[in-house]
């Protein structure tokens, strides 16, 4: 799969910063032509004592959401935890496994935010923007915003709202758990994140792709051995 270079990687915090400010801009929120036939999931794993994370690319076929191809890299974590430059530690870990793809997929779910973030550019979005591909956020927990309280029937949704601005949803997609909060992540509208996102959900709180992509990355989904690599 191409892979666009924007940036470096070697940044320092502010840095970091200054080019979620830049690309934060050249995000696109709308898409309405979005007909999926490939769905993906990413994930990486947390680092082992030395360091070494797990990237994780599942490729679905839609609507069957059954396998198709999984891509694993294994590499050494550099860039430090901190909230709000997530995309900077885990992306060049998620998009050395999508360079490697042989199939190009037609949307992205990505564990993670969109423009739910205080600078517009979470994880999310910054894939979008390197892999040119319709993008969601999918995130477990809220990074900035608020939200009215959600129903309690599946596929019921509350606004984020950060600052006056709508940002993403609390969507409920299991009865008797936690709300997930999707965002736009790149070349979608919200409206279509939260419907393909419910499309994709199969009895979990979590959608397909990305609780498959959880899967692979905590080493817990049977991965053939030629789709794994080892990047020291």
């Amino acid at each position: 799969m191409k892979v666009n270079k924007l940036h470096k990687w070697d940044v320092s915090l502010a840095q970091a910063k200054e080019i979620q400010l830049k690309l934060a801009g050249e995000v696109a929120t709308e898409n309405e032509g979005i007909n999926p036939h490939l769905i993906v999931g990413v994930d990486i794993s947390s680092p082992d004592s030395r360091g070494i994370a797990r990237g994780a690319v599942v490729v679905l076929g839609y609507p069957e959401l059954t396998i198709v191809e999984v891509r694993l890299v294994e590499k050494e974590v550099t860039f430090p935890y901190i909230p709000g430059l997530l995309s900077f530690r885990e992306c060049p870990l998620i998009l050395a496994a999508c360079e490697k793809l042989r199939n190009t997929p037609d949307l992205v779910l990505v564990d993670g935010q969109g423009i739910a973030h205080p600078r517009r550019l979470g994880l999310a979005s910054h894939l979008g923007l390197f892999l040119d591909r319709p993008t969601i956020g999918c995130a477990k927990s809220i990074l900035c915003g608020k939200h009215e309280p959600v129903g309690e029937e599946v596929s019921s949704y509350a606004e984020l709202v950060d600052n006056g601005e709508v940002i993403g949803a609390a969507l409920r997609t299991k009865i008797g758990t936690r709300p997930i909060y999707v965002s736009i992540g790149h070349k979608v509208g919200l409206a279509a994140a939260l419907n393909w996102v419910m499309k994709c959900c199969r009895g979990y709180r979590l959608p397909e792709p990305t609780r498959l992509a959880h899967l692979a990355a905590g080493g817990n989904l049977f991965v053939k051995p030629d789709y794994q690599e080892k990047l020291f």
